[in-house]
C-alpha cells in the first residue's frame, strides 16, 4: 500500500478525533510541565493525523539507526575503558573530560552484557528535499514511547476495519523488545522501573511501561542495597533481589553516595552494587558523555572508527566554537544559525539567531566567546510541515514536526516500528518538545507490499513470554506506601459513593420542604450546620476542591492513591477513577445549573464500576483484599455516622470477614489496625454494642499481625483524609 492510498484511510481517524481524546483523557495520558515553577499535569494533546513512512523509506532508516547506536554504545565502551579514540586523535580529550555526561564515577566498569544505551531515543527531522538528518542523539532517560503505543491501541479499537485494510507494521511490540534487553542483562533476581515519584514529568510512561513489561514499578525508597546487592523492600520489610533497574531519573540523583550528596531521590549505594556487577541499570550511568550535543559533531567519525563503515544518517552541519574556524563562522553568521546550549535539553537553550535583535545577539556572542565549549551551532535545515487538526477551529493547519525513533539494544539491536512524532503548538514554530507544549500523533510504518514480514524480529520477540512477570503484581511485590495507596483508595472510593448515595435522598427532602432537613446530613458528616447559604453549601460540599471534605476532594484523593497503581490495578481498571476525576471536574464547571446535580450519579456509577473490574481482575487476591478492606471499614464507619439499622451490616461484615480471611497468616499494615481502632472508639456514641463485639475480635486478629510502617515511607499520599478528625 502507498502513502497515498495509506493517507485516505487514515482520514477516517479525524472524525474519529473526539472518541480518541475521550479514551485518552479517561486513561490518563498525561505528560507533565513545569512552568514558572508550578507543576501543571496536563493530558498530552493528540493529533489523529498519523505521520506515515512508506517501507523502503523506513528500512533505510532502520539501518542507519542501528550503525549509529552501535557506534555510540561502542564510544561509551571505549571512553569508559581503553579510551583509544582519544589516543588515536579522533576526538580532542577536551572534548571528553569536559562533558557534564561524563562521571569518572564509572570508569573501567563494563555493565552486564557490556551494553551502555540499551534505549537511544534518536531525534530526526525531514527536510524538504525528503532527507532525514539527525538532530540529537539521547542515551541517558529518553521518553516518550508509552504515547504512541497507547494511541495506536485506541486507533484500532476504534476502528478496527480501517486496520485491516491499511498494512501497517505492528507497534506492539515494545514493551517485548524492552523486557528482553531487561531479561538479557539482568544480573539475577526481579525487573523494576525506578521513578523519582507521582509529579515526574513522565511519570505515566514509567507507571504504563511497569505495567506493560510486568516489571515492578518502585520509588527510591522501596529500594536499599546491603552487601553490594540491590534489593527490593515490599511492605512486610521483606527483600526481593534486583537484577535489573530501568532508571527514570538523572545520573545527577541516581545514588547520594557516588554523585549529589543533596539528591533525596536517589538509592544510597546503587553505584557501588552496579560497580560490582551486581546489578544492570538501564541506561547505563555515564551515558551523557555520548549524547552531549557537542559530542554530537564526532559520531559520523565514530562511526567510521569503530564499524569501519560510512555513516547512512546525515548530522545536522554542525559548527564548535572551540575550533577557532568554526567559531569565527558562527560570530559572522548569527543571525542565519540556530545556536545551542549542550548543557541545556528539552528544547530549552536552543535559539534561532534570526529571532534576536542586535543587543542579544552581542549578549550571545560574548557568551560565545567566553565559553566556547558550551556551545554549538548549526545550520537551520528547512524540515517538512506535516498537517494536523487545529484543536480551536477544526481546520487542517500545517506544523513543524520532529520523529523521536527509538533503538533498543540486547542481545541484538531493534528499531522500534514506530516513533513518536511531535508537533509543535504553533505554526512556524520550530521548536516541538513536550515540555515547551507540543502535541504528538502516531506513526505509521508501511508493511512491504510484498506483505513480507521480519522474520527474526517475529523469532526473537516471541521468546519473551510477558505472563509470567505480569502474575508477580501480586501482594509479595507491594511495598509499605502501596498497600497504604490501596488501603485508601478503597477508603476513598466507598466514601465517595456512599457520600452521594447517602446525599440524594436528603437533596430530595430539602426541595420538598426546607434546608433543615439537610443539617443531620452535615451533623453525620462532622460538616458545619450553620450554613446560611444552603447552594453554596452544597456547592461547597460537592465541588470546592479546596476543601477538603468535599467529594470532589475525595475522588481527587482516590486518584492519586491509584494513579501510583497503575501496574497493579492495569489502565483499564485505573480509568474508571479517572473518569470520575472528569466528571467531578465537569460537573463543577456546570454546577451554577442546578439541573445538572444528578451529573453526580454518573460518578457513582464509575465507582461501581471500578469495584466490579478489580472483583472481576485476574489480579491476586490478596492484593484486592487491601483495597476492599479498606473500603468496607469506610462503609460501616459511614453507615454508623447516618443512624443506619442494624441489618444494614451484615453484608459489609461479611465482606470485611471474606477479605481478612484471604490474609490469613499474612502481615498486616499498621493503617487497617489504626482505622478499626479509631472507629471503635467512635461506635459507643453511635449506638452500635454487637457491631462494636464484632469489630473488636478483628482488632484482636488484626493486632497479633500488624506491622508498623518505616520511617522510609513518610510523606506518601495515603495520608490525605477528608475529616482532619478521621484516621
Amino acid at each position: 500500500m502507498t502513502e497515498r492510498s495509506a493517507r485516505q484511510f487514515a482520514e477516517e481517524l479525524v472524525n474519529r478525533r473526539g472518541d480518541i481524546n475521550r479514551e485518552l483523557s479517561r486513561n490518563g495520558v498525561r505528560f507533565g510541565v513545569y512552568k514558572n515553577g508550578e507543576y501543571h499535569d496536563r493530558l498530552f494533546p493528540y493529533d489523529p493525523i498519523p505521520r506515515i513512512i512508506e517501507s523502503d523509506e523506513f528500512d533505510e532508516l532502520e539501518a542507519g539507526l542501528k550503525q549509529r547506536v552501535n557506534a555510540l554504545n561502542a564510544y561509551l565502551k571505549d571512553i569508559y575503558s581503553d579510551k583509544r579514540i582519544i589516543h588515536d586523535g579522533v576526538i580532542p580529550e577536551e572534548y571528553v573530560y569536559t562533558s557534564a555526561g561524563y562521571f569518572p564515577q564509572v570508569n573501567g566498569v563494563t555493565p552486564p552484557g557490556g551494553i551502555f544505551a540499551h534505549i537511544a531515543g534518536e531525534d530526526l527531522v525531514q527536510g524538504e528535499d525528503g532527507r532525514w538528518w539527525v538532530l540529537e542523539d539521547n542515551l541517558r532517560i529518553p521518553s516518550g514511547a508509552s504515547y504512541p503505543l497507547f494511541a495506536r491501541d485506541i486507533e484500532r479499537r476504534t476502528n478496527p476495519k480501517l486496520f485491516r485494510d491499511v498494512h501497517v507494521r505492528d507497534n506492539r511490540d515494545y514493551p517485548r523488545l524492552l523486557r528482553k534487553a531487561m531479561d538479557f542483562v539482568s544480573t539475577e533476581g526481579i525487573a523494576v522501573v525506578l521513578t523519582p515519584g507521582r509529579y515526574n514529568s513522565a511519570f505515566f510512561e514509567h507507571a504504563y511501561l511497569a505495567e506493560k513489561t510486568g516489571a515492578a514499578l518502585a520509588f527510591p525508597e522501596d529500594l536499599e542495597v546491603v552487601d553490594n546487592k540491590l534489593y527490593f523492600l515490599d511492605y512486610a520489610g521483606n527483600r526481593h533481589r534486583v537484577g535489573a533497574v530501568y532508571r527514570r531519573l538523572s545520573d545527577e540523583y541516581l545514588d547520594p553516595f557516588a554523585f549529589n550528596p543533596d539528591s533525596v531521590i536517589g538509592v544510597p549505594g546503587l553505584l557501588s552494587a552496579y560497580r560490582s556487577g551486581n546489578v544492570a541499570i538501564i541506561n547505563a550511568p555515564g551515558n551523557g558523555a555520548a549524547d552531549d550535543k557537542a559530542i554530537y559533531y564526532f559520531v559520523p567519525q565514530m562511526v567510521r572508527y569503530y564499524l569501519n563503515e560510512e555513516p547512512i544518517l546525515h548530522n545536522a552541519p554542525t559548527y564548535m566554537p572551540m575550533f577557532e574556524k568554526d567559531r569565527k563562522e558562527v560570530l559572522d553568521r548569527m543571525g542565519e544559525l540556530v545556536i545551542k546550549d549542550v548543557a541545556e535539553a528539552g528544547g530549552y537553550g536552543v535559539v534561532f539567531g534570526s529571532s534576536l535583535d542586535k543587543a542579544a545577539r552581542e549578549d550571545l556572542a560574548d557568551r560565545i566567546k567566553e565559553d566556547p565549549r558550551r556551545f554549538i551551532a548549526q545550520e537551520v535545515i528547512q524540515f517538512r510541515d506535516i498537517d494536523v487538526i487545529d484543536p480551536d477551529s477544526g481546520e487542517v493547519s500545517p506544523r513543524k514536526c520532529d520523529l523521536r525513533a527509538f533503538v533498543v539494544t540486547g542481545q541484538n539491536t531493534h528499531v522500534w516500528y514506530s516513533g513518536l512524532t511531535r508537533y509543535s503548538s504553533v505554526p512556524g514554530q520550530m521548536i516541538v518538545n513536550s515540555s515547551q507544549g507540543g502535541g504528538f500523533k502516531d506513526t505509521w510504518v508501511l508493511a512491504p507490499e510484498d506483505g513480507s514480514t521480519d522474520r527474526q524480529r517475529e523469532e526473537s520477540v516471541a521468546s519473551v513470554n510477558l505472563i509470567p512477570h505480569s502474575k508477580r503484581h501480586s501482594l509479595s511485590l507491594v511495598t509499605a506506601s502501596k498497600a497504604d495507596n490501596l488501603y485508601w483508595l478503597g477508603r476513598y472510593t466507598e466514601r465517595a459513593f456512599t457520600t452521594l448515595v447517602q446525599f440524594f435522598p436528603f437533596y430530595d427532602r430539602v426541595m420538598d420542604t426546607d434546608v433543615d432537613a439537610f443539617r443531620p446530613f452535615a451533623k453525620a458528616l462532622d460538616l458545619p450546620q450553620d450554613f446560611e447559604d444552603f447552594d453554596g453549601f452544597i456547592h461547597s460540599f460537592l465541588y470546592d476542591g479546596t476543601n477538603p471534605d468535599s467529594v470532589r476532594s475525595a475522588i481527587v484523593a482516590a486518584f492519586n492513591n491509584a494513579v501510583v497503581l497503575r501496574p497493579e490495578l492495569t489502565s483499564r481498571l485505573l480509568q474508571y477513577v479517572e473518569l470520575a476525576v472528569k466528571n467531578i471536574t465537569e460537573a463543577a464547571e456546570r454546577s451554577a445549573s442546578a439541573d445538572d446535580i444528578y451529573s453526580q450519579r454518573d460518578i457513582a456509577d464509575d465507582m461501581l464500576a471500578f469495584w466490579g473490574g478489580i472483583e472481576n481482575s485476574t489480579a491476586d487476591i490478596t492484593l484486592k483484599a487491601f483495597v476492599f478492606i479498606g473500603k468496607y471499614i469506610e462503609r460501616i464507619d459511614l453507615y454508623t455516622r447516618f443512624h443506619l439499622d442494624n441489618s444494614e451490616f451484615d453484608a459489609p461484615l461479611a465482606k470485611l470477614e471474606t477479605y481478612s480471611r484471604t490474609l490469613d497468616g499474612m502481615p498486616l499494615p499498621s493503617c487497617f489496625v489504626s482505622g478499626i481502632s479509631w472507629l471503635l472508639g467512635q461506635l459507643p456514641s453511635r449506638g452500635y454494642p454487637e457491631l462494636t463485639s464484632r469489630l473488636n475480635e478483628f482488632l484482636t486478629d488484626f493486632n497479633s499481625r500488624a506491622i508498623t510502617g518505616d520511617p522510609k515511607d513518610a510523606g506518601m499520599l495515603n495520608a490525605m483524609n477528608m475529616d482532619a478528625k478521621r484516621p
